[in-house]
């Protein structure tokens, strides 16, 4: 980028300037005055003294011994000596070195090795050699040589030394060139001393060496950088069209550079006409320095009036112009405008390319318009234009940001069709499309896919594929999977790891959760937010209400500040514990720290307060979601546990709101799904919770929910909440009894599934809350049928026998249509507010809840 010197560049003299474009189009000697320089006439006269002024030296860096040659890259004595040199030590003798190849190397040669030494920054090595073939007569340096020490020195900021040594080119019989002074200048225009760079183009005139296109492209470039005013370049660039020198297309660059960098936007738009009208074509950087000067400006359509003036001349501009331009709109978000000038290339005759739709499709895709996106991509396809592996993988990113993950899925068995390569980039998206969703059979596939090809899995490949299982709470599928990463030397990231503890943690599998978070200690992977969340939700879920506490207390202390999600999972441990007044006051804690509480949040205070009897509150805090003008998600959910969407027609409008919520993939779905039908149970609206949990399913949500087969019909509630629990097992019990009613053979077992891991084989699985909830809900419900089983204390089961003089011994409701369920689900009408009883402190807790309230207290204090 462009900087400025703190040198006074005074204004020129009214009377001895030109407009720009006078100057532009016609040869003139040029008079300006920058600081102390005085040009006059064509001639400058340098008050400063050339070569004075010195860069800050590089520090030393030798070489490294284990730094070899590429095989076959020279010939075998170049190598031999690059190598023997690089593994010379600082004191070494060049000259024993160089011994044995005497008289064997030419100069080209010795240009070999300064150019090597060159690529590596070794300036020293690159020095001493230089010095010793000063001193001899068979391999004395020729201007080639010195040219290259020039141009090495100076890229290393050592001026002195440049200048040293083009100083004794004459002394030493080596004539001076345009390509040694051209270096010369490159090295002190590169450094910032572009008032040096010009004196030294007067000192070649004035030896009657002619400057060259690049002599000149260096200069205008050092000036330009180094801030020489606009009339000061465009003299330069007058004189070299005086000296019959045609700029090029560097040329034009380096004056739009400038514009671009000062905010020229009528300069930029005469310099861009004048390289039209000399037929140099423009390229990608000269369409970028354009779009970067007017955007700036904020004026970007002055670019599309310029593409059209080359279009009306008959100078079609290429497709990079374009795609330049509608990338500056795209990157300001501006739909209309890249459209436009997607609709103006097309009129002018000029094919979009791949990276056209590209960047179409990506601003499409950042905006949610989804159906553009599908639609102008079959608009790639009808139009013969041939997505490639960035088309593809921007629509991966776009649909699987969108929560449309099988739609990301399909678009890879297209792209594999249509014999498009994937990248790493192409499985990394598919796969954490896939581990979003819970897609744990397409990424499986993908993976295979990968590994017929040959294709090594990345850390996040493999993160995806974990997080993809355990969505769909296969524990041991994910850790299989975590095992094959270490095995193969793939780094687990922490990502990894906390995907992992995600996954326990779902389903309350504390236990796993915490060898995970210890194996990240023993190697030394730092634990941080998203580790200390998942390990709240693991003891929360499984009922060990102390341990997340003092979690949470551990997580301060090791200043990790909590997120919103982490102020949300300790108040569902509260709101799990039936800790009404802990709920309380953790939800004003989220209100006062300026977040607007989660539509979970909401639900789980209207669900406690509604458990312990506080009416008022439900209702207030429900009317509250309604009103809730800053969320519109808020509003629907609000009004929707109050029945105002019951109807159809009004229905569509949940399912817009859920749609939206399921593009935040399955783990923010588990917990909103759990969250609401925690609120609607409590709140007596049954009918209309079973109606929530089936939009659940339908959208993947609790795949494990149901299962059925001729052995066993199951149900897995152990990652629901306890309202959830409820309305899924009454789903399910009415399922068995219509199922037998129409003469379906019963299973030799039904069973719930409500703990999981390692806890499942151990007694106290009985006390994970799940377990409380479903075994007391069975037993008021249907008496004794179920009970825990000494082969599993993870599941309620019913045998076969059972099972049916349950579902045979219902006796007929006069009710008719209801007769054919074993729960009734129906929604409680609403009470006026004031009409229900509502208790505060004088609400009798039970002992158990008495308990757990002094342990938490404990903890936190």
């Amino acid at each position: 980028m462009a900087f400025s010197l703190s040198l006074p560049l005074p204004s020129p003299e009214p009377h001895g300037l030109r407009s720009s474009k006078q100057v532009l189009e016609s040869p003139v000697r040029r008079r300006f005055l920058a600081g102390d320089l005085d040009f006059a006439a064509g001639e400058r006269r340098c008050r400063s003294g050339a070569g004075v002024v010195r860069a800050k030296p590089r520090e030393l860096v030798f070489g490294n011994p284990s730094v070899t040659v590429e095989k076959g890259k020279y010939s075998y004595d170049v190598e031999t000596l690059i190598n023997k040199l690089s593994s010379l030590p600082p004191r070494g003798s060049i000259a024993r070195c160089l011994d044995v190849f005497k008289n064997k190397l030419s100069l080209n040669d010795f240009a070999l090795v300064f150019k090597e030494f060159a690529q590596r920054g070794d300036w020293q090595r690159s020095l001493r050699l230089f010095k010793y073939m000063q001193r001899q007569i068979w391999c004395k340096p020729n201007e080639h040589i010195y040219t290259i020490m020039i141009s090495l020195l100076g890229r290393e900021g050592l001026l002195d030394k440049c200048r040293e040594i083009f100083d004794e080119m004459p002394g030493n019989g080596v004539p001076r060139s345009v390509f040694s002074y051209t270096a010369l200048i490159n090295a002190y225009g590169r450094n910032g001393q572009y008032e040096v760079s010009l004196e030294f183009l007067d000192q070649m005139k004035k030896e009657r060496v002619s400057p060259s296109i690049l002599t000149y492209n260096t200069v205008i470039n050092a000036c330009a950088r180094g801030g020489l005013d606009w009339e000061g370049l465009l003299g330069l660039f007058a004189e070299m069209r005086h000296e019959g020198i045609q700029p090029d297309l560097v040329t034009y660059n380096t004056l739009l550079s400038a514009c671009s960098n000062r905010g020229l936007g009528n300069e930029a738009e005469m310099v861009f006409r004048t390289m039209n009208e000399g037929g140099v074509i423009p390229d990608i950087t000269t369409y970028s320095y354009l779009v970067e000067t007017f955007g700036k400006l904020g004026t970007l359509e002055k670019v599309s009036e310029l593409l059209k003036e080359m279009e009306s001349e008959g100078n079609l501009p290429d497709i990079t112009s374009y795609n330049v331009l509608l990338e500056a709109h795209a990157q300001s978000g501006s739909i209309k405008e890249s459209m436009d000038v997607f609709r103006q290339m097309q009129t002018a005759g000029c094919a979009p390319n791949a990276s056209t739709y590209s960047k179409l499709l990506n601003l499409y895709g950042k905006h949610g318009r989804y159906d553009d996106v599908r639609e102008l991509f079959l608009e790639m396809k009808v139009s013969n234009t041939e997505p490639d592996a960035a088309t593809y993988n921007i629509l991966i990113q776009v649909f699987g940001d969108g929560g449309y993950f099988k739609e990301v899925v399909t678009l890879f068995n297209d792209m594999v069709e249509e014999n498009v390569q994937p990248n790493m980039e192409t499985y990394e998206g598919l796969i954490f499309a896939c581990g979003r969703g819970g897609l744990y059979e397409d990424s499986r596939k993908i993976l295979l896919h990968m590994n017929e090809r040959g294709i090594f899995p990345s850390s996040k490949v493999y993160t995806g594929i974990i997080e993809a299982y355990g969505q769909a709470s296969l524990y041991e599928e994910a850790l299989v999977a975590f095992n094959t990463m270490n095995e193969v030397g793939s780094k687990p990231t922490v990502e990894t790891y906390n995907s992992l503890i995600h996954t326990f943690a779902r389903g309350g599998l504390y236990k796993e959760a915490e060898v995970i978070l210890t194996r990240m200690g023993d190697l030394g992977v730092a634990r941080n937010r998203d580790s200390f969340n998942g390990m709240i939700e693991a003891f929360r879920q499984g009922g060990q209400f102390e341990e997340a506490i003092k979690t949470y207390i551990d997580m301060e202390k090791v200043r990790c500040n909590p997120d919103e999600r982490t102020l949300e999972a300790v108040l569902s441990v509260y709101c799990f514990a039936g800790l009404v007044d802990e709920s309380e006051e953790q939800f004003k804690e989220i209100k006062s720290s300026g977040i607007l509480p989660s539509v979970m949040c909401y639900c789980m205070m209207v669900a406690v307060y509604a458990k312990c009897d506080r009416w008022d509150d439900a209702y207030g805090l429900l009317d509250e979601m309604c009103i809730n003008s800053g969320s519109n998600i808020h509003q629907v959910i609000g009004q929707m546990i109050k029945g105002d969407y019951d109807h159809d027609a009004n229905w569509q409008i949940v399912e817009y709101v859920l749609d939206k919520l399921n593009s935040e993939g399955c783990g923010l779905g588990k917990r909103f799904y759990n969250a609401l039908l925690e609120a609607l149970w409590w709140l007596g609206q049954k009918e209309r919770a079973a109606r929530v949990l089936s939009e659940a399913t339908k959208r993947g949500l609790f795949p494990e929910l149901f299962r059925k087969n001729k052995l066993v019909w199951s149900i897995d509630v152990h990652r629901m909440w306890e309202g959830g629990a409820y309305t899924a097992i009454s789903v399910w019990l009415n399922s068995m009894k219509r199922a037998f009613l129409n003469g379906e053979d019963l299973p030799q077992i039904a069973s719930i599934v409500v703990v999981r891991g390692q806890m499942e084989k151990s007694s106290t699985s009985q006390e994970f809350p799940i377990a409380k909830a479903a075994s007391s809900f069975l037993q008021e419900t249907l008496s004794s049928s179920f009970g825990f089983p000494g082969w599993n204390r993870g599941r309620i089961v019913c045998q076969r026998t059972q099972l049916k003089k349950v579902l045979s011994g219902i006796e007929s409701s006069s009710e008719g249509s209801k007769n054919d369920r074993l729960v009734i689900l129906s929604n409680s009408p609403f009470s006026p507010r004031g009409t229900r009883i509502s208790q505060r402190n004088d609400n009798p807790c039970t002992e158990a809840k008495e308990r757990k309230k002094r342990e938490l207290v404990t903890s936190k204090a």
